[in-house]
């Protein structure tokens, strides 16, 4: 009997982070087990706003494990088993500076950090606005993060970002990022 592999599927508070279930069955399909882990500013939108759309009870049934979004204390036992691959989707402009600077302030970023220095395969799905993306920090901290072997799922075949305040018209590439986890 062979084991599912673990994907952390760390989510950061963008809107496609209101449609978690699409990722998670996808990659179950793909035979995946999917332990889901949020930023701080995600699990406040699951917990303080009832409109975005994040049930945490919802995402714990499907995935059959607790969903994290903060560091355990030093007593605590691990809850989740240990990854074999990670999935950052949505993944802020924010996040992704803090994580190519190396800044582990909180669990999300700390996981990510850490998998690059254990080599755990990481694919990074981005989503910010166009002019997010014109910041000249983006493309030191994408060139950062694909020089450190993560795959970055920045323009043509991934994310590629919209105009300012025009994020709900356009189709989020789940598809893309589940395709280019580890076979």
């Amino acid at each position: 009997m062979t084991t599912a592999r673990t994907l952390y599927l760390i989510a950061c508070a963008a809107p496609p982070a209101r449609d978690l279930e699409t990722p998670i069955r996808a990659a179950q399909a793909a035979g995946w087990d999917v332990c889901v882990i949020l930023t701080p500013s995600a699990h406040r939108w699951a917990t303080e706003d009832p409109g975005a759309g994040i049930d945490l009870a919802a995402l714990a049934d499907l995935t059959g494990h607790p969903i994290r979004h903060s560091y355990k204390l030093p007593s605590q036992p691990d809850v989740l088993p240990s990854p074999d691959a990670i999935l950052a989707a949505p993944l802020t402009s924010n996040s992704l500076s803090k994580w190519a600077a190396g800044i582990s302030d909180t669990l999300a970023l700390g996981l990510l950090t850490e998998a690059i220095g254990l080599r755990i395969p990481i694919t990074a799905l981005p989503h910010f606005n166009a002019a997010q993306a014109a910041h000249p920090a983006v493309t030191r901290s994408v060139e950062t993060l694909r020089g450190a072997g993560v795959t970055v799922l920045l323009g043509p075949g991934g994310f590629e970002p919209h105009p300012p305040r025009q994020s709900h018209l356009h189709a989020y590439p789940w598809p893309a990022a589940i395709a280019a986890l580890p076979a």
